[in-house]
């Protein structure tokens, strides 16, 4: 495909010193990144199972409620997604990542606040999730295009198994630490400690060093031509187009199951709030392993091959999952869990390094935007989808059905032009 565009010189890389046995450790700008969205990343997984538990526990919300509370979070995607890309391809993307780290600090913060007031409600943790949802819509797209400015492109794999490593390992910690806040001190404590992550973050994402060059504002052609760029190119190159549906039905089926498996863990198998901060933390070790095996995975079977191997071999234990509590003991049925989780953070960062290298850079926010729209709208799709199935089949129904779902995205590869692919292909010209 040809679009017709000006010329926009892409950002400056900065490859940092000659490659040493440290590898990118050896490059303080990646160093920051890392230690930055390792901290913040360690507080979203404390976060995500505190507001959970806050909801379920604090406030005894039905499925349904809890599955709306999941949706909002990921509900700005369908009317922010497209302007983000185009906005975030003209702004110096680690600025936009440091105000969005400050923003949500504060909205987080403001959850314990409540809390310690008696003034907590449902109603606050939906309108909450909902703005951090529109926050991280910009944060999500600036993140996924700025590592290409701060790395060379023959480092990108390494990069992002280090950067999913790092937020692996965190969320390894975080269930279990939200769980121990969330018995010691009360559900609520667990978003306070979020908070502080994010400023951490942003002091890290202010020491970073280096020179962006957006399109000067000659070479802005109105925001409606420029998304429209993006979604050409990502409608009409078979790889992309094929990645962008593969996420959306995976998301579909994986959030589903994430509506209902704080109530499926409570109300049908029993566990304890500590208790549900172990079985988290058991099945992040998946996503630590996944994250760590993809730089091995692309090396032994090849980068598109090892895709299919991630989501034919590794998601299907997810069916064990729903036999928790009933024909399989919990422990067993959470490790199978965390052998799913592993193929898709593995399959996650390889279809997130070919991103990268692939798109053009000055094109690359509005491409991954584009796709973010199509597999991000998924999520709220499949959270309010689990939430009612939940409510009315109940929880344990809910997680066979949606685990289905989750490994018929398989499907969409074995149909596509990666079936018969060892590595996916070169960077694509705009």
């Amino acid at each position: 495909m040809t679009t017709s565009t000006v010329p926009v010189e892409p950002p400056a890389v900065d490859e940092g010193p000659r490659r040493s046995r440290w590898g990118l450790w050896a490059q303080g700008n990646f160093r920051k990144l890392w230690i930055g969205e390792t901290t913040s990343g360690l507080g979203t997984a404390v976060g995500n199972v505190a507001l959970a538990l806050v909801a379920v526990v604090t406030l005894d919300a039905s499925p349904f409620m809890v599955g709306v509370l999941t949706a909002s979070a990921w509900v700005p995607w369908l009317f922010l997604g497209l302007l983000a890309g185009a906005w975030v391809d003209r702004w110096p993307r680690l600025k936009v990542m440091l105000i969005c780290d400050l923003l949500l600090l504060v909205l987080f913060g403001s959850v314990p606040v409540a809390g310690w007031f008696d003034a907590l409600t449902m109603a606050q943790l939906i309108v909450v999730a909902l703005l951090a949802g529109a926050v991280k819509v910009f944060f999500s797209t600036a993140y996924g295009a700025v590592l290409p400015t701060l790395v060379a492109k023959d480092d990108l794999l390494e990069a992002n198994v280090k950067l999913r490593s790092g937020d692996s390992a965190a969320e390894i910690a975080g269930p279990g630490l939200a769980g121990l806040l969330s018995q010691v001190f009360g559900a609520a404590s667990g978003l306070l400690a979020d908070a502080v992550t994010y400023l951490v973050s942003a002091l890290c994402l202010g020491g970073i060093k280096v020179q962006e060059t957006p399109p000067p504002r000659s070479a802005r052609r109105g925001l409606r031509r420029e998304i429209g760029e993006g979604v050409r190119f990502l409608v009409h190159d078979p790889y992309l187009r094929t990645l962008a549906s593969f996420a959306a039905v995976g998301n579909l089926g994986l959030n589903g199951i994430q509506a209902v498996q704080t109530v499926f863990l409570v109300r049908s198998v029993g566990v304890s709030p500590g208790g549900i901060g172990a079985v988290f933390a058991v099945v992040s070790v998946g996503g630590l392993a996944g994250a760590a095996l993809a730089g091995r995975i692309a090396r032994r079977f090849g980068t598109a091959r090892g895709l299919l191997l991630c989501e034919l071999v590794a998601a299907p234990f997810i069916l064990l999952l729903p036999l928790a509590g009933t024909r399989l003991p919990l422990a067993v049925s959470a490790v199978a869990w965390s052998v799913a989780v592993c193929g898709v953070i593995a399959g996650n960062v390889l279809a997130g390094s070919f991103y990268q290298a692939y798109c053009p850079p000055a094109m690359i926010g509005r491409i991954r935007a584009s796709a973010s729209t199509v597999n991000f709208s998924a999520i709220p799709v499949g959270a309010l989808l689990g939430g009612w199935l939940g409510e009315v089949l109940g929880a344990r129904t809910t997680i066979w059905i949606m685990a289905g779902v989750l490994l018929s995205a398989g499907a969409v590869l074995l149909a596509s032009p990666l079936r018969g692919m060892r590595n996916f292909p070169e960077r694509r010209a705009a």
